[in-house]
């Protein structure tokens, strides 16, 4: 700290961790006090970077300076001191429900333009991309995370356990993943022996060549890795796990970060749409192109774009989706009583989250009729899916964990500087025809190179070297302090993993 008054910014965000707020903060504020620290607010919320980022829109009573742009410079200094609270992770509905809601408290900022054809449309969907997925964290984050759970709050958990359903040997319960086609089955991963700066480059079949990324500075050591996603084997695999689903009478759940991983993860989510309810996105493709459905959204953009239809056409729509359920394997519920399946919003199941909540429940999530049924739990990207499965097959061996009696593990991250996935969204690219993707160097040597078909997802990640050194003495350190080993979880048939 600096001889100046000491001062730690804390950060107003969304939902319950806003609520919290605001008994938290005056508790804070209290303590610190006393030794003289100075607490401030910065608004990072949903609806406050919105209004931020528009104030050409406002009144000037309405504007609001972009504090997240503020902290972004102050996380670079030794001084700062940030609280930072878990906010929103926008999707695109959950967007548009806050614009809809900043609109109708008399902020006139412009809705999203989800087809933008106009230059001024494009300005205003590249200033929402801004604010849509993860957008907060990479900004903040400029250090590691070092996450370890106190001991007061841990002695609370052991004396007042959480409820966790009873495991069952003959659970139903599983993980499916692929087997190929996936992320992990095709990274591919450079270590830069010089700082350099690389483009990015596609090439159709009749040999033109469309640069997606120029001049992007590399530092010397820095890991570079690509990978793709195949759509054909994405909507493959969809359709695989459907039917087995239906012909070992288990329900189907999805498992993705449609949030966090803004550009690929909704795409994914898209699909998944479209292989579940192929018989009403084939019956009513041309209406559905009409009226601008976008299976990115999830099922709840069908049911609020056919609002307008006559009575009729609309009903037709509804009860050819209502005919899919007696087809198709039944699908887990976000909301029983509302009909809100796990389909319905890309950010309604989120895997880090959702995934810990099934196994808490002895591997079941809530069906159609109000109660909890094992689960298939597709999650397509083995770099996600086997620690979940192992888990799984753990608590089907040895019964539920029991949280009176249980441990606890220290995790430290690597995602400083837009490490890893953190730095991915604007290196993401859905391909629009077959071709070759190349990496390649201010010497036009090609560093990375992957075979791709339409509609393919092909990303690209960078972590630089000194994020790296600190993260593994983050982990030796806090191994030392607690005694108990560190594991660098890595694996060596990745690309990225066995670089790192």
């Amino acid at each position: 700290m600096t001889k100046q008054t000491p001062k730690i910014i804390y950060t107003l965000t969304d939902e319950a961790p806003l609520l919290a707020t605001f008994s938290l903060l005056p508790i804070i504020k209290a303590f610190t006090k006393s030794a003289n620290i100075s607490i401030e607010t910065r608004d990072i919320s949903l609806s406050g970077r919105i209004i931020a980022s528009f104030p050409e829109f406002l009144k000037a009573d309405q504007q609001q300076a972009n504090d997240l742009q503020e902290l972004g410079a102050l996380a670079k200094t030794p001084e700062a001191n940030i609280v930072k609270l878990p906010n929103i992770s926008a999707s695109i509905p959950q967007l548009c429900d806050a614009i809809g809601e900043l609109q109708s408290q008399g902020y006139a900022v412009p809705d999203y333009p989800a087809n933008a054809s106009t230059e001024q449309d494009m300005k205003v969907q590249d200033t929402y991309s801004k604010i849509l997925g993860s957008a907060v964290n990479p900004v903040l984050r400029e250090g590691n995370s070092d996450r370890r759970v106190a001991g007061p709050v841990k002695q609370y958990a052991k004396n007042n356990p959480h409820s966790m359903g009873a495991w069952e040997s003959t659970s139903k319960s599983h993980v499916a993943h692929m087997q190929n086609g996936d992320f992990y089955g095709s990274e591919k991963s450079v270590v830069l022996d010089k700082a350099d700066s690389v483009r990015i480059e596609f090439t159709n079949a009749k040999n033109e060549t469309t640069v997606l990324k120029e001049s992007l500075s590399l530092q010397a050591k820095e890991v570079i890795d690509a990978s793709l996603m195949s759509r054909q084997a994405l909507r493959d695999f969809f359709e695989e796990q459907m039917q087995d689903a239906k012909d070992n009478n288990v329900m189907l759940s999805l498992h993705l970060k449609a949030t966090m991983m803004k550009v690929s993860d909704p795409v994914m989510f898209g699909h998944a749409v479209t292989v579940y309810y192929k018989d009403v996105f084939t019956k009513h493709a041309a209406l559905f192109a009409e009226l601008g459905v976008d299976e990115k959204n999830g099922l709840g953009d069908v049911y609020a774009k056919i609002q307008g239809l006559p009575a009729e056409q609309k009903a037709q729509v509804e009860a050819d989706i209502m005919a899919v359920y007696q087809s198709r394997c039944a699908i887990a519920m976000v909301d029983s009583d509302k009909g809100i399946t796990n389909l319905h919003v890309p950010n309604d199941v989120i895997v880090d989250a959702s995934m810990p909540a099934a196994i808490r429940a002895s591997g079941k999530m809530w069906g159609k009729d109000g109660q909890l049924h094992d689960t298939k739990a597709m999650i397509p990207d083995r770099c996600y899916a086997e620690i979940f499965q192992q888990t799984m097959l753990f608590c089907k061996e040895h019964g539920a964990f029991d949280v009176t009696t249980m441990g606890n593990v220290s995790n430290v991250g690597l995602m400083a500087q837009k490490a890893e996935e953190y730095g991915s969204h604007d290196k993401t690219f859905i391909l629009e025809q077959a071709g070759t993707i190349r990496v390649i160097d201010s010497s036009d040597q090609v560093l990375i190179e992957h075979q791709v078909e339409q509609g393919d997802i092909w990303r690209m990640c960078q972590t630089k070297d000194a994020p790296i050194q600190d993260w593994v003495k983050l982990a030796v350190n806090r191994a030392n302090a607690t005694g108990q080993p560190a594991i660098f979880w890595l694996d060596e048939k990745r690309g990225h993993d066995a670089n790192i």
